[in-house]
């Protein structure tokens, strides 16, 4: 029976015992604990690319012993020896690949537990493999192509040329799969993004864009655009939380379809602020949205509630796709947009009496924290061009953070830095971590917010092949697992599944931080003259908001 043979004329099943070692290696060991728990399939797809990855190395590897071993000795194993050698082999990887299992859900019940979620009984067996065994052989199968191809080159037009054309062929297919990849992404998100959200109704208040009186129109403002509009409380609902008369809440969105340019969308989202009054308020917030547009219900709504409504936000959209397809092919959208947007916002509250101007705040979440951050290049500017800033779940790659974080002072850990004691700018994960400085903390202030589980402010290239400072010993926070433990390329693919996961944990980890936002607002822009009882019962309101809730908790706490 004919079989079918590769360029290299070995059957398509042959594995490399070399790379199998070390492939089954990776995959067990990417089984081990990571920031956040993981559901069965996607830990499959890890074990998968890991198993992919430490084939690749094991193979590579043998490659290069092989020509030496053989000078080396003359012994070469029979036939025999190399039977009981697999037999040896498989009797060991069942072993070891049945202790792992066990320990997978003992590791993920360890994580669970430290996110204040509930245990699981078991390993969906099934739901692992799904994820596995494709990734790993359609790894394989691409690698064996490319090899098979720089092989079949390599016979017709030597090594060298074989090289340069392997590469440049690769290149080609991977930019081509890339751009059919993305613009199924794009035309997918586009569509979604551009209706109106169905969950809300068109604003009748003057104060929102969109709304009486406003030249913005409903339908152009897209799906994230009308949620933030159409969303949040009244002054009705404010003055029930707090029990104080409170203002109606002014908001102003501009989206990709209000106008061509980030300058123009500027302009009228500055047309707008005059219309409704925003420079009379008490606190104005220019927000930089997430990548898609979103702003996050639990941090808008909660300044609102704790200025009884004194207060104006402004967002414009630069994107209609999740935050890490606008990270990857627009790097730029993000930073240009918060600057435009920033720029023209206080050129205008300039034009107005400086004591009579609202308190000027920068704020962003996620990608838009990376935005708005670029808008300033070092703390200084923060200081000097605003009365306060808020930056959630800064990502990894942005330079004032990645500037602070290597400028904290010693003994600090990565995820709650000090910085010249807390004088300018401060770290918070948990309520009270502001309070653990007990020295002054100067005006205009500077608040992040970062946990130490958060995948996004984790995930950065240097995790690929060196340990993080945030695993290593005193710096470890106590909700990161003990047994985490840094391990190259494996470890950086389990963080990039933790940040599919990043909100599917409680507040106060993961990539959510409803629990301390008011506490940030507070910390940058003041109590809003609100006593501790009106404060808790917003922190109450903003709690129903939670998707997911700790162990133990009730939706009335």
């Amino acid at each position: 029976m004919s079989r079918f043979r590769l360029f290299d004329g070995r059957t398509w099943w042959h594995l490399d015992a070399g790379g199998l070692v070390l492939g089954l290696l990776l995959a067990a060991l990417s089984l081990t604990p990571s920031l956040l728990p993981r559901p069965a399939l996607l830990q499959g797809v890890i074990a998968g690319l890991s198993f992919a990855v430490g084939y690749a190395a094991g193979a590579l590897l043998v490659a290069l012993l092989r020509p030496l071993l053989r000078r080396a000795t003359t012994w070469r194993p029979s036939a025999a020896v190399i039977r009981w050698a697999w037999l040896a082999f498989a009797v060991v990887a069942l072993a070891a690949g049945s202790w792992f299992a066990v320990m997978a859900v003992t590791w993920q019940n360890e994580v669970r537990a430290l996110v204040e979620m509930p245990p699981i009984d078991g390993f969906a067996i099934a739901a692992f493999y799904l994820g596995a065994l494709p990734t790993a052989v359609l790894c394989l199968a691409v690698g064996r192509g490319i090899r098979g191809l720089f092989r079949g080159l390599g016979r017709l037009v030597g090594p060298l040329i074989a090289t340069l054309g392997t590469a440049l062929l690769v290149g080609l297919g991977a930019f081509t799969l890339g751009a059919v990849v993305m613009g199924v992404i794009d035309g997918v998100y586009e569509a979604r993004n551009a209706a109106p959200a169905h969950w809300v109704a068109e604003p009748t208040s003057e104060f929102h864009s969109a709304g009486a009186d406003s030249p913005m129109d409903w339908q152009t403002l897209g799906r994230h655009g009308t949620a933030f509009l159409g969303g949040g409380p009244t002054a009705d609902d404010i003055a029930e939380v707090t029990g104080q008369a409170a203002l109606e809440p002014i908001r102003v969105y501009a989206s990709l379809r209000t106008a061509d340019t980030a300058e123009e969308r500027a302009a009228l989202a500055v047309e707008e602020l005059v219309r409704t009054g925003a420079f009379d308020r008490e606190v104005l917030v220019v927000a930089t949205a997430t990548g898609s547009g979103w702003l996050e219900p639990q941090t808008t709504d909660s300044i609102e509630y704790l200025h009884g409504g004194d207060t104006a936000i402004v967002s414009m959209q630069y994107a209609y796709t999740p935050s890490w397809v606008s990270f990857v092919f627009e790097p730029d959208a993000p930073v240009d947009a918060a600057r435009v947007l920033f720029d023209a916002v206080r050129a205008e509250w300039l034009t107005h009496p400086a004591s009579e101007r609202p308190k000027l705040i920068s704020y962003g979440l996620s990608l838009g924290a990376h935005g708005s951050q670029s808008t300033f290049a070092d703390l200084a500017e923060v200081r000097a061009l605003t009365d306060g800033a808020l930056f959630v779940g800064s990502p990894n790659g942005t330079p004032l953070w990645r500037e602070l974080q290597a400028a904290r002072e010693p003994g600090s850990p990565a995820w709650q830095p000090v910085l010249d004691a807390g004088a300018e700018v401060r770290w918070m994960s948990h309520p009270g971590d502001f309070d653990k400085l007990a020295g002054p903390w100067s005006e205009p202030r500077v608040a992040y917010l970062q946990h130490a589980t958060d995948p996004v402010t984790w995930l950065g290239p240097e995790l690929l092949w060196a340990e993080p400072d945030w695993l290593k010993p005193g710096q470890r926070a106590a909700d990161v697992s003990p047994n985490m433990q840094w391990i190259p390329v494996v470890t950086a693919l389990q963080v990039v599944v933790d940040m599919l996961m990043g909100e599917s944990v409680p507040a106060s980890h993961g990539h959510n931080y409803g629990d301390v936002v008011l506490d940030g607002w507070v910390a940058v822009t003041g109590d809003g003259g609100l006593d501790a009882a009106a404060t808790d019962a917003i922190r109450a309101v903003i709690a129903e908001y939670a998707l997911v809730r700790p162990v133990g908790s009730s939706v009335g706490e």
